[in-house]
């Protein structure tokens, strides 16, 4: 690992504990993305629970196991070897041990994916609990968690990025530090010593509208307006390019009484280009299509062309099995996770990893009328969605097959307090 001087904001991480924070009964971090909290925050975790336990149980949290051995796990156990301790590695069986100095405590892993898991770590006793993303978790998983801290000096950790402002975290804990005795640090993409002014510039530019107030400037703010307000200028559609692809797949958003979308993508010199689509709405022609007829459809968009998979809208069990029947495509279910997908069509797009051709006359038109609820909620309005859903579903199931992304600063030695 690469080492370098933490900055004034993460040292108050490492430090609060022992400082000025000593007296609070935890700590929450939010604000802006790679901004340095997740390493910071599970080095400090550790090194607190070292210095005050022995034999002690304590929980980390993310939204999947996946995510927190990726995002936390990882960078964590080089650092805490890098730092002199032990670490006894049993993460098939979600549990590591750290030792040092002669003492030694379990740290157990879970991740709050849904309301179900709060039953994975009902009946623990724990001295501490780290939750990594607390906003991406349910609020029972939470609520849980923190009930089975009952040990004496235990504490809570929390590290977040923004939500609207209405989201449950941000009322019951963010709102209520005084209230719940908490110690608070906002970040800011500044914070992170290790993000050289080139990389801050291509971070701000990923993101637009309230993206980019949460992730850049960590703000807590509501969405409003068109969900893609970037794609009115007319320099972000393209003409289909001109020579060979290298591969194509086909999205699909599947309606019966709602209009169906199916979209062409080719990938050319890397890129991915939205060359066709089939657009087929039965209250404007004023007739609906069988599975069938729109398994016609499909075939006719896909012409002569050898399509590597057909992303299928998960809902669509009946039109699924008829392109299983026929045998020609590769169907695969799309994650249809609704914020996630926004936000990771939005940096394609903005990337430039997905390109949208001028032939595409429907999804042009449903970019200009996509629009937020005005509740407040992250919540996109139910009409001219279509194709933008099947877009959704290429981009979260094929383009972004990873889940979340990691966040990482560098470390300095000699600067953890013990």
């Amino acid at each position: 690992m690469k080492y370098r001087t933490f900055s004034k904001k993460q040292l108050a991480v490492l430090r609060w504990w022992c400082g000025e924070g000593a007296g609070c009964d935890g700590i929450i971090c939010d604000g802006a993305v790679r901004s340095g909290k997740t390493l910071c925050m599970s080095v400090s975790f550790v090194s607190w629970a070292m210095a005050k336990f022995c034999a002690g149980s304590f929980a980390i949290c993310g939204k999947t196991i996946r995510s927190v051995k990726r995002n936390v796990i990882v960078p964590l156990f080089e650092a805490l070897r890098d730092l002199g301790f032990d670490v006894h590695d049993r993460l098939s069986s979600n549990v590591f041990e750290v030792c040092a100095d002669g003492r030694c405590n379990r740290f157990y892993l879970f991740g709050g994916r849904d309301e179900g898991s709060a039953s994975l770590i009902q009946g623990m006793t724990l001295c501490g609990v780290l939750f990594d993303e607390a906003a991406l978790m349910p609020r029972s998983f939470v609520e849980q968690a923190v009930a089975r801290c009952s040990v004496e000096s235990s504490k809570l950790w929390f590290n977040c990025n923004p939500e609207y402002p209405g989201h449950w975290f941000n009322r019951e804990w963010v709102k209520r530090i005084a209230e719940k005795n908490l110690y608070y640090l906002h970040f800011t993409m500044e914070d992170n010593p290790s993000l050289s002014d080139a990389v801050l510039a291509r971070y701000r530019k990923m993101y637009s509208g309230s993206f980019y107030q949460r992730y850049v400037l960590g703000k807590w703010v509501a969405s409003e307006g068109l969900v893609y307000p970037f794609m009115e200028d007319e320099k972000m559609y393209f003409d289909v390019p001109a020579g060979g692809f290298d591969d194509y797949v086909i999205s699909c958003d599947y309606g019966t009484v709602n209009p169906s979308s199916f979209g062409l993508w080719g990938l050319h010199d890397g890129i991915w280009y939205r060359i066709g689509e089939y657009y087929y709405d039965s209250r404007t022609r004023g007739s609906s299509r069988t599975d069938e007829e729109h398994y016609s459809g499909l075939c006719e968009l896909a012409g002569s062309r050898e399509i590597s998979r057909v992303i299928v809208d998960p809902s669509a069990a009946s039109f699924i099995e008829v392109i299983k029947r026929h045998g020609r495509f590769n169907v695969v279910r799309a994650k249809n996770n609704v914020t996630d997908g926004i936000r990771q069509v939005s940096t394609a797009l903005k990337q430039g990893n997905i390109r949208i051709c001028r032939c595409c006359t429907d999804s042009i038109r449903e970019f200009g009328l996509y629009r937020w609820e005005s509740s407040g909620k992250d919540q996109p309005v139910k009409e001219n969605d279509h194709a933008m859903d099947d877009i959704r579903y290429f981009t979260a199931t094929y383009l972004n097959s990873r889940e979340d992304d990691i966040f990482a600063i560098a470390l300095d030695r000699g600067e953890v307090i013990y």
